[in-house]
């Protein structure tokens, strides 16, 4: 038995807008799952920023 075998599969490198041809119908899930989760991410980082921000504005119109 070969080593790599053994080894968890890495996801292939996707960049947006990149060749979606080469992957298969599971990799394409799995990528959907990555891009899912990044954007929850993403948009906790901005509502964040936004309360920031907010609280903020709102020291200086009092």
């Amino acid at each position: 038995m070969d080593m790599e075998e053994l080894e968890p599969r890495k996801p292939k490198a996707f960049a947006l807008g990149g060749d979606l041809s080469t992957l298969s119908i599971e990799e394409l899930r799995e990528l959907i799952d990555r891009l899912n989760t990044e954007i929850s991410r993403i948009e906790a980082d901005i509502k964040a920023k936004e309360s920031s921000r907010d609280a903020a504005a709102s020291v200086f119109k009092s």
